[in-house]
Formats: C-alpha cells, sequence, structure tokens
C-alpha cells in the first residue's frame, strides 16, 4: 500500500491528541520566504474556445485571473484552518491551448507558514470563473486536474508535482 493510501495519523497536523480538527499554532516556526505554484485545467470543445474574444460577458480570461488574485488573498475565510496570511505577491495566468484553458497560480509571502493553499484556492476559483463565464455555451465543460505543482520554504523544503501536469503546460 502506498503512503497516499494509507497516511499516518500522527502527521495530520490539524488535528490534537483527541483527534479533534484544530488550527495549527505557527508562533514559534521561523519566518522564511514561502512560495507555491498549483495549476487547474479547464476543458472547452473548439465551439467555446472559438466564441472566447466575442464573449459577451466579457473576456473570460482577465475575469479569470483577477478572481483566482482575489482568492488567494481570501483563503483563510474559505478554508477554516488555514492562516490568513500577507501575501507579497499573487500571480494568475489563463491560456488558452488546444483543448481549453491552462491556468497556472504563483503566490509568495514571507512567514511561518506555506501558500500551498492560497496557489490552489487561487488556481480553483479561476478554473471556476472560466466555467461560469463560458457554461451558457456548452454544458459539458470539465475542470480537470487541480494540483500543487511546486513549494518552497519551510522545514519541509521543495516539493510539489512539477512535470505531472506537462500536457496542460506545454
Amino acid at each position: 500500500m502506498s503512503e497516499r493510501e494509507n497516511p499516518d495519523p500522527g502527521k495530520l497536523s490539524h488535528f490534537d491528541a483527541a483527534g479533534n480538527a484544530s488550527m495549527v499554532d505557527v508562533s514559534a516556526k521561523q519566518s522564511t520566504r514561502r512560495t507555491a505554484t498549483a495549476s487547474a485545467f479547464v476543458e472547452l470543445s473548439a465551439a467555446v474556445l472559438a466564441a472566447l474574444p466575442t464573449n459577451p460577458k466579457g473576456n473570460p480570461l482577465e475575469v479569470a485571473r483577477f478572481a483566482g488574485i482575489q482568492a488567494a488573498k481570501r483563503t483563510a475565510d474559505l478554508i477554516p484552518m488555514c492562516h490568513p496570511l500577507a501575501l507579497t505577491h499573487v500571480d494568475v495566468q489563463a491560456r488558452v491551448i488546444d483543448t481549453g484553458v491552462a491556468i497556472t497560480a504563483s503566490v509568495a509571502t514571507t512567514g511561518p507558514t506555506g501558500v500551498e493553499m492560497e496557489a490552489l484556492t487561487a488556481a480553483a476559483v479561476a478554473a471556476l470563473t472560466v466555467y461560469d463565464m463560458t457554461k451558457a455555451l456548452d454544458k459539458s465543460i470539465v475542470i480537470r486536474s487541480v494540483q500543487l505543482d511546486s513549494k518552497t520554504g519551510g522545514k519541509s523544503g521543495t516539493g510539489g508535482k512539477s512535470g505531472d501536469f506537462q500536457r496542460v503546460t506545454e
């Protein structure tokens, strides 16, 4: 069995000794520069892709970028155990490829905890925004592969699934 299938309950930081959900106390952790990049993919038909430039609601890619940036800043309001962070940078890119829209969100801070959730939230909300702005054209839109691609900083150092999302970032 893989570690993914059977995680060690002792490593789940958002639970106290009694098994109750709790926010991790990061006050003793050293502030370091931390970054994370996440991605998502919105699968769209050729007809929807062709209609993007003339969308009557506006430019879906630009609205998705703004929504992703706003989502990163509001992650602690959405995910109960996330710490509110002073983000030093958020960048969300949405670009058209052959089969849909590839979204990449990069987030940075200097602080005692990482920004993985902020990057993931930015990518997911940007994807949801593309969906919202194009759903009138096609009911078969699919959001795929919301994932952490990379992270840096903190005790655990560098990580992520870098390279696993190659079909969308090519």
